[in-house]
Formats: structure tokens, sequence, C-alpha cells
């Protein structure tokens, strides 16, 4: 697939359909072609370049995730020597002109103009059934929203463009759209494709019906509407069997790049193809080397390290801790602990650099698949918006414990541990214990920060007597959201004002 998408996007840039205008004048990105779209291939290969571009080192494969990772209470800095811009967006101490945001900023909104290109082109061709055209709309509809739904939780209001591109002059007039507004359209994409994608897809890297009705339900808990967020998650969890997931029994397995194809746990993913890269930087994953202990010699690039109060954090019984952490490595034939590590003497994070698939030497370039979803996420969303609405029963405790049963499960030795959730409990303790699983079940995976954000928990996790990571420079009134970058303001005054605070 990954190969597919960086051949398919090499040959429309050569042909210039995603050339673009100019990215230092127009931050939204390409031309829409005139006379390209033939054939449902021409559509196939601009969805391939939405899709490519999101599996980029500027997006996915080191600045995007990573922010989203530092600005969370898993991980803090191990290298201080690290350049700044990684350690203001762990300190809370980024501007306007964070070197991090103008990197994926622009590929954003090329992967949105390379998806708005797809969506004109299967409007446009002949030779489709409708149901075809449809499902060719509806994806390209849903890599447009995930793209989108990063930018608006991160950035609030934004530029929204829905549009393929035919003019790069009045580009220089837009202005932002409001966060609701574009909420809406999310919803709305989101909507169209659990109506019309196929219920399943036979590579987890393209969307299904199912991968539309998770995202919404993220989107809705996201805006504190519980019941249509339940609603959504209970779909999946309803249609499971149709959909095709289920929980991997091994939780080791969800993070192994050589079996990852094909998963059922996967909703949606994006795909990496081992040692191999694109000219954009497509196919270039760096969290390996960012965030474990790269080779033998234990010099770990320390960019995302986990503080020791997080690694103590999780119970030593939780086989979860096992996967999830490198507390000793190999080093000239024998193990030594975190203890003696080069550097930083933490246990580093395994998920990425453990079983990386065909990769470099250093964990980069790997053959990993990274879910934005897999069906545990779903569980917890239906266990967390369901107790807003009727408060702790046995359905929501049983999706919690479908969990933790598999947790049990230590590569074919069952534990005891963790335990089913105790019964009886509040709907505020049952919310703190939902938000705890979650924390722990998907540890580095890009989800602890909009859970902070969304349950508005930064004083208490950055500055609270129990926090894993303290940051003082955190700030409820700024911090939630970040500046938008200064470069695009300067160009086009029309994105004014800057976020509060910045």
């Amino acid at each position: 697939m990954m190969k597919n998408i960086k051949i398919l996007t090499l040959i429309l840039l050569a042909m210039g359909i995603f050339a673009c205008t100019d990215l230092a004048e127009d931050p939204v990105g390409v031309l829409a072609p005139d006379g390209f779209f033939k054939t449902e291939n021409d559509v196939e290969a601009a969805l391939y370049g939405a899709y490519g571009h999101m599996a980029s080192e500027s997006y996915w494969g080191r600045k995007l995730s990573v922010t989203i990772m530092l600005r969370s209470d898993m991980v803090d800095i191990g290298n201080p020597g690290t350049p700044a811009r990684r350690i203001e967006m762990n300190t809370f101490s980024d501007d306007a002109f964070s070197g991090m945001v103008s990197a994926f900023w622009p590929r954003a909104y090329e992967c949105i103009s390379a998806a708005n290109t797809a969506i004109y082109g299967a409007e446009i061709i002949d030779g489709v059934s409708e149901e075809e055209r449809n499902a060719l709309i509806a994806d390209g509809k849903f890599a447009r929203s995930s793209v989108y739904f990063n930018l608006v939780r991160l950035f609030g209001d934004i530029p929204y463009i829905t549009e393929a591109v035919s003019d790069p002059e009045a580009l220089k007039e837009i202005s932002k759209t409001p966060a609701a507004d574009v909420y809406a359209g999310i919803i709305e994409d989101l909507e169209y494709g659990k109506q019309y994608l196929p219920m399943t897809k036979s590579s987890r890297s393209r969307p299904s019906a199912g991968a539309a009705a998770t995202m919404l339900a993220d989107v809705y808990l996201t805006l504190g509407n519980y019941t249509e967020a339940y609603a959504n998650a209970k779909w999946v969890i309803d249609h499971a069997a149709e959909l095709e997931y289920a929980l991997e029994p091994d939780y080791q397995v969800l993070f192994d790049g050589a079996q990852q194809d094909g998963q059922k746990e996967h909703i949606f993913v994006l795909d990496f193809l081992g040692l191999q890269s694109g000219g954009s930087s497509e196919g270039d994953d760096l969290l390996g080397p960012l965030t474990g202990i790269r080779n033998a010699d234990m010099l770990g690039w320390g960019v995302a390290v986990p503080s020791m109060a997080v690694y103590n954090s999780f119970d030593d019984r939780d086989y979860r801790k096992a996967v999830s952490f490198d507390a000793e490595a190999l080093h000239g034939g024998v193990m030594k602990p975190y203890t003696e590590f080069a550097f930083e003497k933490r246990p580093h994070i395994a998920k990425y650099t453990r079983y990386p698939g065909n990769a470099s030497a250093e964990r980069r370039y790997t053959d990993f698949n990274y879910a934005f979803y897999r069906y545990a996420d779903v569980l917890l969303m239906a266990a967390e918006a369901g107790n807003e609405l009727t408060g702790p029963n046995a359905e929501l405790e049983g999706y919690v414990n479908q969990i933790r049963e598999r947790a049990r499960n230590a590569a074919g030795t069952m534990n005891s541990y963790p335990e089913d959730v105790q019964t009886g409990l509040s709907k505020d303790a049952f919310r703190t214990m939902v938000l705890e699983e979650r924390r722990i079940e998907l540890c580095f995976e890009m989800k602890r920060w909009w859970d902070i954000k969304r349950r508005n928990l930064g004083d208490e996790v950055f500055k609270g007597a129990n926090s894993l990571e303290p940051q003082s420079n955190f700030n409820a009134a700024k911090s939630y959201l970040m500046a938008l970058p200064q470069d695009e303001l300067d160009r086009n005054p029309n994105l004014l004002p800057q976020n509060s605070g910045y």
C-alpha cells in the first residue's frame, strides 16, 4: 500500500497535479487539475497522495505525532540538548514561531488539498456507478476530516477549505472559520462516510464505515455530546463482526511491525513501508529513534522519554507495562538495566522500537502501521460516554473488562492482574477509572493530550500534587490551544487575531 502511495504521488507530482503554487505564500495548497480525472484510478491516485502526505516525516512520522505526545503528561524530554522547538512543546513555552508547527501546518494543508482534489475528481468522472462514486467521495472526506480534526483541536479557529483550488490568488484573502463550524463540517463528512463507505476494506490504511463511525464517536466525545458519542461507539461494537473488528489476543502483537497487516483490532492506520521513502519524506518514520533505545549502544535521541513517575505509575503485574517500556537493553552481549543506559537513565518507550519490522538499524523507516484508532479505543469511548448518560452499569463495565481480560494474557501465560472493574462505582469514580484505563491501554499512542484537553485536566495533571510530569508553564487560559504560525499571519492578516496569550 505505502509503495503504491509513493509511486502514485511521484507520478502526480511529475504531471504537475499536486504542484504547489508557492507554499511560502499559499498554506492551503494545490491547484485543482483540469482535464486529469478520467477514471476511478485517477481518483485513487489523488487519494493515495492524501494518505501519503500523512505518512511523512513532517506529519505523522515525526513533527505532528511528537508534538501531540510532548503536550501530554506521559513523556518528558530526555536529552536537554535536543532542539529547542521540542523542549518548548514539552514545557508549554512554544510561541508563534514554533519550528514544529511550521513543518506540520503546510503538510496538513497539502493533505487536505489532495483530498479535496480527489473529491472533485470523484464528482466529475464517468464510467462509475453512484455507489462507487459515493464511496470515493467518502474516502476523500474521511482523509480531509482526519486532518481537520487534529488542526481544530490544536488551534481552534482555522482556515477551512472544502473545494479543490483553481485560483491561488483567492487564497490570499482567506480567513479563519470558527471552530464550531469546522466541527460541523467534520461531522457532516464523517456521517457521509458512515453511509457510503464499505463495511470492510482489504487494508486498514483506507477507511471503512466503521472508521467513520469511530471518528464520529471521538469527535462527539471531544464536544461533550455523550449521546452521539455513545451511539456511534455502540454502533461499531454492535457491528463488530460485520466490520471484522476484535481485540488482538496478545497486546504485544499490536506493536510488532512484522505482524500488523490485517489485524482485526486496527480500525484505521497510517501504513509505513520499511526502508522506503518518497521525495517529500513520505514513509520516513522517526518515532522509534525519538522515543526508544535505538541501538545496541543504548544511545537514544532522548526526545520523548517517560519520567520515572510515569514508569512507576504502571503496576509491575500489568503485562502492558512490560510491552510499553524498555527498562533494560542488551549491551555487549549482556542485559543492562536502565540505570546503566548511556544517556537518559530512565526506561524508554518500547512500542516503536522492540519489533519495528523491516527498518534501519536506528529503527527508522519502519514497517509500522500507526493506529489512529483501534477497537480497544472504541470500547473505552463507549464506556466513558455511556457513563455520562446513565452512570455505571454491567454493559459499560463489560467493555472495560474485555480490555482487562486481554491484558491478563501475557504472551499466552494467563495472569490475575488487572482484575475486572469493581462494581458499584459512582459515576465520578467510574469516569476516573476509564480515563486511567485509557492512559494505560493507549499509552504513547498520541491519545493522552486529547483526553487532558477535552476533560480540562491540565491544572490537575501538570500542577497537581500527583503530577507525573510537573509543568509550571501550563496555563489553562492559553495552553489548550497552540499559536497560529506567525508567518501565515504575516502573509494574510485575515487570519488574525492570534490565539489568546500568544
